[in-house]
């Protein structure tokens, strides 16, 4: 099943989908996530409404350096470990928002990920059981101040900026994450493309680390880490980041001084 959230006659809405690009939706009462949606009766075409970021996260537990082909163009060290830093909920925007390009950096990055969206309170899950803790995925942009994480040698900072987490553009269910092909593209120009199947990490591994010491609730977000091809995107850029069974995410680069 495909889930969005929209704005729809003054109000924001979640609704459903029989699949990925559909266009039509079936509202709901609720919120999916946290398990109390029920249909209310009406469809809308998806022409009609305003598509949101299709959640709005607790919390944002993003992991750095989980491919391969993206720890050596880094020229940087696989880790132990997990490489984990948070990203604050004030970060996300949905499909079609614009990225702000800050005064504050030179060198802004794009990162496509896949983005698990947690489902089921998990503390102390074990890898075997993590999976039944997952709501869906969608599709993530990790974006980075890369000048700025150089220059303070830690990520939390530079990938924190306001617009910096775009999410969306819909949720989808019952998707297997080991298999799945990530790509992003820069107007029009493909700059990544990989599969999770390359993730050191799995996504049941990272549900069973985190929560061993971190308790993931509904609506938390995990963004797995991004494949090799990172690179700048400049004011007039447009971004699109496109997972498998879940769609392209698409969002245009401005200015902050605009």
């Amino acid at each position: 099943m495909i889930y969005a959230r929209f704005e729809w006659r003054g109000s924001v809405r979640y609704g459903r989908m029989r699949s990925a690009g559909g266009t039509r939706i079936e509202v709901l009462m609720g919120n999916p996530i946290e398990g109390d949606a029920a249909l209310d009766g009406r469809a809308v075409d998806a022409g009609e409404v305003r598509m949101l970021a299709p959640l709005v996260p607790g919390k944002i537990v993003a992991v750095g350096r989980n491919y391969g082909d993206h720890i050596a163009e880094t020229g940087m060290g696989a880790p132990v470990v997990p490489r984990l830093f948070f990203k604050p909920p004030s970060s996300v925007i949905g499909p079609a928002e614009p990225i702000v390009y800050p005064g504050q950096s030179r060198q802004v990055e794009h990162e496509a990920e896949l983005a698990v969206v947690i489902g089921r309170t998990a503390r102390k899950v074990s890898p075997e059981q993590a999976l039944r803790h997952i709501f869906g995925y969608t599709c993530g942009n990790d974006v980075t101040a890369r000048d700025i994480q150089k220059a303070d040698g830690q990520p939390s900072w530079a990938k924190a900026f306001d617009t910096f987490c775009p999410l969306g553009p819909v949720i989808a269910t019952g998707l297997d994450p080991t298999g799945l092909d990530v790509s992003c593209h820069v107007n029009g120009t493909l700059t990544q493309h990989a599969n999770t199947s390359l993730m050191l990490m799995s996504v049941a591994d990272l549900v069973a680390y985190i929560s061993a010491a971190v308790t993931l609730e509904p609506g938390d977000v995990i963004l797995t880490g991004t494949p090799a091809g990172v690179g700048p995107i400049t004011p007039g850029d447009e971004v699109a980041v496109t997972i498998a069974g879940v769609g392209t995410l698409r969002n245009p680069v401005v200015s902050g001084s605009q």
